[in-house]
């Protein structure tokens, strides 16, 4: 599914009236027979609606929502916020419902909102739609504020009012709403934390304008849905043997940290991937074998703090010839600078980077860019933000904007761990995944989804998609194990019995 910014929404509206000779009114009426029936699917059992309307279009879907809520027996309110007189095909809109018999009321002053006494049992947000761009103000905040005191399940239409269309940010005052239904496809704030969260559930309904239009617009964003990620997992044919499913090196793991070289395999070996070996130093062969029993290990020098010693970089490079993707990065720690620059530059096969190796490479992005062989770095926004050479909240704050630049700095593909996380790739496409909860955000998890990237690529499957896969399917085994554990308890460990479920299901449908 893609995921179009307003312009892009603005030049559907746009082909649609002026080529397609669609007129506006019945895009109006159409966008507002899909709220209707979202409407009447979720909320059965309401009686009496209140629908706040804004001065421009979107109000103008609230009133034509209005009139069907009223046909079908609903008995409506409506509340026009501001001073301003509707225009256009919203004028029409208000017109007709005031022949109709809607009960309209004017609400100039925050003083004007009602007491909130007359029993309604659900609220539609037809304020402003995705086309905001500054923080609400005067009446408008006041609505808001009134509209999320209110007491009942609120829909929004098109986007919940207070909200950019275009940004993840939360700029300002803004309605929370319990559903949302979007036009033709959701928008960035739909789908990007921190302005998802005041989204609610999300349905997207149609205009009835030819697919061609929106399939012609611009657009580089797109979600990772399990119809998408069953497409992409590798199937296995009849006379399949190990060897045909790649052969994944890990180099991790250090004093302390064993742990993250066994989920890294564990993750390998449960994402499909022939044969994986954990390359690690050599005092923490015995654990990682006794850990990890289908995968096998190489001992490398290490240094007098338990990390990889530089002199491990040759040998790891000589083996990683004969392997099909090398992952490094988990649990390496921070004495393993020097061994991570000789990798990186000396591997001549595609690389998965993460954690410690990605902390050692800041400020050296043009290692990354200069490899002949394909990248895939795996940053939560603390490590991109040190790659860079700027603040994490920076990267927090607009996710978007900080994985496009890692791109260019880079020219790998970026994985960018969290809430929604995001697979940027080095053409301009970005990923956005639609698994995961908070209970993953702890230590290790990390570590099973560079063992899940690493899987997918050396099965054949492109870096971006190999990347968009994992996560996704690592997000589904969080959820899955959530389910069990609960959020606070959940342990990376928890993810590896799950996988296996999470395929399944990918696999089937």
């Amino acid at each position: 599914m893609r995921i179009l910014d307003v312009a892009a929404s603005r030049e559907i509206d746009r082909v649609a009236t002026e080529e397609y000779g669609i007129p506006g009114l019945v895009l109006m009426e159409n966008a507002a027979l899909g709220v209707v029936d979202a409407l009447c699917e979720a909320y059965a059992e309401a009686e009496r609606v209140v629908i706040l309307c804004g001065p421009g279009n979107n109000g103008g879907d609230g009133l034509a929502v209005a009139r069907h809520l009223e046909l079908r027996g609903f008995a409506v309110d409506v509340l026009l916020v501001g001073g301003r007189e509707l225009a256009g095909d919203a004028a029409l809109q208000e017109s007709v419902c005031r022949r109709q018999g809607v009960a309209i009321e004017r609400v100039v002053t925050a003083t004007a909102l009602p007491d909130g006494s007359r029993n309604w049992d659900l609220a539609v947000d037809a304020l402003f739609g995705v086309g905001l761009d500054r923080p609400l103000e005067g009446v408008y905040a006041a609505a808001v504020e009134w509209l999320n005191a209110l007491g009942v399940p609120t829909l929004a239409v098109d986007l919940p009012s207070g909200l950019a269309g275009d940004s993840s940010r939360l700029v300002g005052p803004h309605v929370e709403a319990d559903l949302t239904v979007t036009f033709e496809t959701p928008k960035p704030a739909h789908v990007l934390p921190p302005a998802m969260s005041a989204v609610g559930g999300l349905v997207v309904a149609g205009l009835g304008v030819p697919a061609a239009i929106v399939a012609g617009v611009a657009g580089d964003l797109r979600l990772v849905t399990e119809e998408l990620a069953g497409e992409w997992l590798p199937r296995r044919a009849p006379s399949a043997n190990k060897g045909a499913y790649g052969h994944v090196l890990i180099a991790a793991g250090s004093r302390g940290m064993s742990g993250a070289a066994v989920l890294a395999a564990r993750g390998a070996v449960r994402g499909g991937a022939g044969l994986v070996t954990s390359a690690v130093p050599a005092s923490l062969v015995g654990t990682v074998d006794a850990a990890s029993l289908e995968s096998m290990t190489l001992a490398l020098p290490a240094g007098p703090s338990g990390a990889f010693a530089a002199v491990a970089a040759g040998e790891l490079i000589e083996a990683a010839a004969s392997r099909d993707v090398l992952a490094l990065g988990p649990g390496l720690g921070d004495d393993a600078a020097d061994f991570v620059f000789e990798v990186v530059s000396g591997a001549a096969l595609p690389l998965v980077i993460d954690a410690s190796a990605i902390t050692a490479l800041a400020g050296r992005s043009s290692l990354i860019r200069a490899r002949t062989s394909a990248t895939v770095i795996t940053p939560h926004p603390g490590e991109l933000a040190r790659l860079l050479g700027v603040e994490t909240h920076a990267v927090v704050e607009d996710r978007l904007g900080y994985v496009r630049e890692a791109v260019r700095a880079t020219g790998a593909t970026v994985l960018l761990k969290g809430q929604a996380t995001l697979v940027a790739e080095p053409d301009g496409g970005i990923w956005i995944n639609t698994t995961g909860n908070p209970g993953m955000a702890t230590g290790g998890t990390g570590d099973v989804l560079t063992g899940l990237v690493a899987a997918f690529w050396a099965q054949g499957l492109a870096a971006a998609r190999a990347a968009a896969l994992a996560a996704y399917v690592h997000g589904l085994a969080g959820d899955l194990a959530v389910e069990m554990t609960g959020e606070t308890a959940l342990a990376a460990a928890d993810l590896l019995p799950q996988l296996p479920r999470a395929l399944q299901r990918v696999e089937q449908t």
